[in-house]
């Protein structure tokens, strides 16, 4: 067995707005596939170009699906009331994107699509995300991290144009 340390970073963007607006801006800039579906319909491809255009139909304006979200936030409300902070967890990504990270380095698969995190603070809404880059980075392969790295910069703009 072998064991690997991987050093994190983590961008934050902490926003005025309210929890509910942060989160409507992501919602309305990413894809919303039914992914019972999206996955009947990534099976039953069968050229590279007809799977592309599966991704294509699912993706939003921000080039990224959502795969699933986590209310964490609920499960607080259900012991501390209607006045427990929220907490949702978003998973999204673009599966095109993932192919070139993990086509290079397959560990990638552990890390794509990537976590959002909204959560309610007494001093505003954080949006955190952890870099593609640096998880990657410690494997060495350049053509992948420069991928990550451009899948960094689009996740920053969307949570910046969700945060500001």
């Amino acid at each position: 067995m072998a064991i690997s340390q991987i050093t994190v970073q983590r961008l934050s963007l902490v926003s005025s707005k309210p929890f509910t607006e942060v989160v409507a801006v992501i919602e309305a800039a990413v894809g919303h596939p039914d992914m019972r579906e999206f996955g009947q319909n990534i099976n039953a491809a069968r050229t590279w170009h007809e799977l592309e255009q599966v991704v294509q139909s699912a993706i939003g304006p921000s080039g990224f699906m959502e795969f699933t979200r986590f209310n964490l936030g609920q499960i607080l409300e259900k012991e501390q009331g209607a006045d427990a902070p929220k907490i949702l967890r978003l998973v999204v990504g673009n599966p095109l994107i993932m192919k070139q990270m993990a086509e290079r380095v397959p560990d990638a698969g552990s890390y794509a699509p990537v976590t959002i995190l909204v959560d309610e603070r007494a001093d505003g809404v954080h949006l955190s995300y952890d870099s593609m880059a640096s998880f990657l980075a410690s494997y060495g392969n350049l053509a992948a991290l420069e991928v990550a790295r451009s899948l960094d910069i689009k996740v920053e703009a969307l949570l910046r144009a969700a945060a500001y």
